[in-house]
């Protein structure tokens, strides 16, 4: 069967490769175009048709000065879809583009299969009406998603989450603590604290500075910074204007488990941290206004931001958001993490109960598997 995917960024990238990789199996005459990424090609053993470079924009200004490129993108999905006439069409997150496309591709007979809803529980909730009418089926990876849809009269499927899977074979593959420290230069002497001040330079511009200062409170600790790998060295150490400060690339979640404790910006990395075991602190300084809190407390729909506490539904991490991530917040929430205490019982418990929740399904083979039996049946 042929089958059409479409992701707008790295994480849609990779996501969508071991769902291509799954596809294969169990469909092994399995044919594939896409928009995506580098990953997504060496499972295809095809070039996309359109890199996600192309596509991923952030923020309402990039958007708007993109518009072209947007609109020359969608035209070139659905050219594609008409041409190709896929079996199905596998959107994974990326809502705006996706979305949009979906109600192209349903008016053409073409099933629609979402893999990793958009996560409209936290904000543009109306989106529920496009997914319900144009999407054939939703694979969740989050278990709550389950019973928000429910509540719109709309059966998803909790397909398990991947970063169960990802962080596992990470944590079956570590090297000794010795040799990390040595490879990276580190102190083997001092405890670690990560710093993981997201993938996104305005995120990176926004919350490193304040992550170091308030590191630099524990002396006893040397703070170590989990590099993304799109953003240059040379671009930590402008913001940072810290001649010593270490960063390593490639390894975060050797970081992360070879650490006391870690600062991390709101995003799927509080998740992978907690998958981890190491107690975190989740920050988000934005334009640090209070009013720009404000905004964000009537636009979101839900009560936290941080992946751990949304899957328990409870504050297990501390969240410090916009106006209330400062040195010193972030400092007082930090200290009881660093040693025996019962803030980090109760957050190391709370990772436990999380871990239950989310489950042991292969998100990509559970979703592959029932996208292949849909279109046979």
């Amino acid at each position: 069967m042929k089958y059409m995917l479409i992701a707008g960024e790295a994480s849609g990238d990779l996501h969508a490769s071991h769902l291509i990789k799954w596809i294969k199996e169990f469909d092994s005459e399995a044919e594939f175009r896409f928009f995506g990424g580098d990953l997504m090609a060496a499972e295809a053993r095809r070039k996309p048709e359109l890199h996600y470079d192309m596509m991923n924009v952030m923020g309402f200004s990039e958007v708007l000065r993109k518009l072209p490129v947007l609109a020359s993108n969608l035209r070139r999905a659905r050219r594609l879809i008409r041409e190709y006439r896929p079996d199905a069409l596998i959107l994974v997150d990326y809502p705006g583009f996706n979305l949009t496309l979906a109600k192209f591709t349903h008016k053409l007979g073409v099933p629609v299969h979402y893999f990793i809803s958009p996560k409209v529980w936290a904000w543009k909730e109306y989106r529920v009406k496009s997914i319900k009418k144009y999407v054939d089926r939703m694979y969740s990876i989050l278990p709550f998603e389950v019973q928000f849809y429910k509540k719109h009269g709309y059966d998803v499927t909790y397909v398990g989450n991947p970063s169960v899977q990802e962080v596992a074979h990470y944590l079956g593959h570590l090297p000794p603590r010795k040799h990390f420290v040595e490879r990276q230069d580190l102190d083997e002497s001092r405890p670690i604290i990560a710093l993981l001040p997201g993938s996104r330079r305005g995120e990176i511009r926004n919350n490193l500075p304040l992550m170091i200062e308030a590191a630099k409170r524990f002396p006893e600790f040397q703070y170590v910074v989990g590099a993304a790998p799109a953003v240059g060295e040379k671009f930590y150490r402008e913001v940072a204007q810290d001649p010593g400060l270490k960063l390593v690339f490639g390894c975060t979640p050797t970081l992360l488990k070879y650490s006391q404790a870690a600062v991390v910006t709101s995003g799927t990395a509080t998740l992978e941290t907690a998958l981890i075991g190491t107690p975190q602190v989740v920050v988000y300084r934005a334009n640090g206004m209070a009013i720009s809190y404000k905004i964000m407390e009537k636009l979101l729909k839900v009560k936290y931001v941080s992946l751990p506490n949304l899957i328990v539904g409870n504050e297990i991490v501390p969240e410090l958001l916009v106006h209330k991530c400062t040195v010193d917040s972030i400092a007082r929430e930090l200290s009881p993490l660093l040693q025996p205490s019962p803030r980090r019982d109760f957050q190391l418990s709370g990772y436990r109960n999380m871990q239950r929740r989310l489950g042991t399904y292969v998100a990509a083979e559970y979703a592959a598997e029932l996208i292949v039996d849909s279109l046979r049946k």
